[in-house]
């Protein structure tokens, strides 16, 4: 099987990156089921890129649907150390217009319970840091990437509250939001940031702005139509964006995510179970070691 050391997660509109050469299709089982969709491997400005669709192709998962853990857990299996999720979000600031990119370093999670959103469980405790819920390293390579290739403009730097849906928010939710600090919503984030840098991997996002919500007086509330056709318009600049990602990122680079483990796990050893070792081997067997 091919490996791949950068995953793409494509949000909606984004179901495949046709600038991929030399394609491979795998699919994948883990611990924690079936991922998205089929994982489709290529070579993208010189590096093995893994893409998956998060909604699978054709968008036939809603937001709570997704199987977050099996998603990361999969890219892991094919060796990756850095994914890049892509995802539609809304805009809580004026100035962050439909058709803007953001790059957000913060998160609010709104989520509320029903994702699972920890590979530590079943005997194993861990704890990671999650300060900074973006790899500041690799959000830092995205906006360089959006800013050289996208032609749009590029906000770096914001929070994104991730919202359980599939309903878009109230207006009051809105307020509230934005009363909070919050800058974009969007319902994608959480738990995948948090899986990643459980898994070690360097996570980033690239925000694409389509609405703005339901807070703005002048501006139609969101609808799904309206945000599939700001993302039509603007597909172009995700897959430019993400091509110059894939040539800026060095495969070898070490970023703090990739030790996130390393003071995390709470358990005694010899107190975890034979079968959640053998679940978490590829995540957690390094620091487990006789």
């Amino acid at each position: 099987m091919s490996k791949a050391s950068i995953g793409i997660i494509g949000g909606s509109g984004l179901y495949a990156m046709d600038a991929l050469s030399d394609i491979e299709e795998v699919q994948l089982d883990t611990p924690f089921g079936a991922p998205s969709d089929v994982l489709t491997i290529g070579t993208l400005s010189g590096k093995r890129v893994a893409f998956l669709p998060r909604h699978g192709r054709g968008h036939r998962l809603n937001p709570s649907e997704v199987p977050y853990r099996a998603n990361i857990y999969a890219l892991k299996q094919l060796g990756a150390r850095f994914i890049i999720g892509v995802s539609a979000v809304g805009s809580l600031r004026e100035q962050l217009v439909p058709g803007h990119f953001v790059v957000p370093d913060q998160a609010i999670d709104r989520t509320k319970g029903i994702r699972p959103s920890t590979f530590f469980e079943d005997g194993i405790v861990g704890h990671i840091p999650f300060s900074d819920p973006l790899s500041p390293e690799l959000a830092h390579i995205v906006a360089q990437a959006a800013q050289e290739s996208s032609g749009t403009t590029v906000h770096v730097g914001g929070t994104y509250c991730c919202m359980e849906g599939p309903q878009f928010s109230t207006k009051a939710e809105s307020e509230l939001y934005r009363s909070w600090g919050c800058d974009i919503i969007g319902m994608t984030l959480l738990p995948e940031a948090k899986l990643a840098r459980e898994a070690e991997i360097a996570y980033a996002t690239l925000a694409l702005v389509t609405d703005y919500d339901c807070w703005y007086e002048g501006h139609d509330s969101v609808t799904a139509t309206m945000v599939m056709e700001t993302i039509a318009q603007n597909v172009a600049a995700a897959r430019a964006t993400v091509a110059k990602l894939a040539e800026l990122i060095d495969p070898a680079a070490s970023y703090a995510a990739h030790s996130a483990l390393q003071y995390a796990i709470m358990t005694a050893p010899d107190l975890i179970p034979a079968r959640t070792r053998q679940r978490l081997e590829l995540i957690v067997a390094k620091y487990l070691k006789a």
